[in-house]
């Protein structure tokens, strides 16, 4: 045993250190996504794969060999938007509030005031927060605003009859950046079937990105939030706040998910 820990270099535990925290990070990524079950399938082939060659049946660990040959393309193909959301976070950049406001509270505020109203008169809304990935594809699908986010605006933006009701704005640094903009659905087969087109396209933006996305239902009139991939329906002002405050600081998926 002694002769094993002191043949242990410190690039081995770096080595380690570094495959650990990838396996970690990945582990996190598809957690609590559609690729989670996927993943799972391919564990279930690796084991196959070991007891047909360890049992020799030789047609099941034929088939197993030759599969793997193209994992590599299949895996690219399946994970394809996880794929996408780890290489976009590795350019990632901070949250910024621009000085339109003389504190982070003051902007909160305003969007939870425009939500809570939206809320009471059952009004349908979509509230985008960029935080560290870009949405500039997001945005420039609607029509650029640049204006500052006050109550009076987000209201007469999803006023029923209006021009860009439709769709979803999308806050970054303090401003409404765009108005009627498309978000992507989520194809996840677990959602609920009672879910509606606006919360399915407010979550599948929000496995895409690391945005925080507010969904105010027009049929209930509840508030709900979404962030990675999972849902916290029917909130109330307190928690809208607070989750808020939250991501306006050095806040990470996980804090939310634990409140899930």
């Amino acid at each position: 045993m002694y002769k094993l820990i002191s043949s242990i270099s410190i690039i081995d535990i770096v080595d380690i250190s570094i495959v650990s925290f990838v396996v970690y990070r990945l582990f996190v990524l598809v957690k609590g996504t559609r690729a989670m079950q996927t993943l799972k399938g391919f564990l279930v082939l690796i084991v196959l794969f070991y007891i047909s060659s360890q049992y020799h049946i030789n047609t099941i660990y034929w088939i197993m060999r030759n599969f793997w040959t193209i994992s590599l393309v299949s895996f690219v193909i399946i994970f394809q938007p996880e794929v996408r959301k780890a290489l976009a976070q590795m350019g990632q950049r901070k949250l910024w509030i621009k000085s339109f406001f003389k504190s982070e509270e003051e902007f909160i505020q305003e969007v939870v005031r425009a939500v809570t109203i939206l809320a009471k008169e059952k009004i349908g809304a979509l509230i985008v927060f960029e935080k560290n990935m870009g949405l500039k594809n997001y945005i420039e699908s609607g029509v650029r605003l640049d204006s500052r986010v006050s109550v009076e605006l987000i209201l007469t933006i999803f006023h029923p009859g209006t021009a860009l009701h439709d769709g979803a704005i999308i806050i970054r640094g303090g401003q409404i950046a765009s108005a009627c903009c498309l978000l992507p659905l989520s194809q996840n087969p677990d959602l609920p079937s009672t879910l509606g087109t606006r919360h399915r396209a407010a979550i599948g933006l929000s496995e895409e990105s690391d945005a925080l996305i507010i969904i105010v239902s027009e049929e209930t009139g509840y508030i709900s939030l979404t962030m990675g991939g999972k849902l916290m329906k029917n909130i109330k002002e307190e928690t809208l706040l607070e989750m808020l405050s939250l991501y306006t600081s050095p806040f990470q998926e996980e804090e939310f998910k634990s409140g899930s």
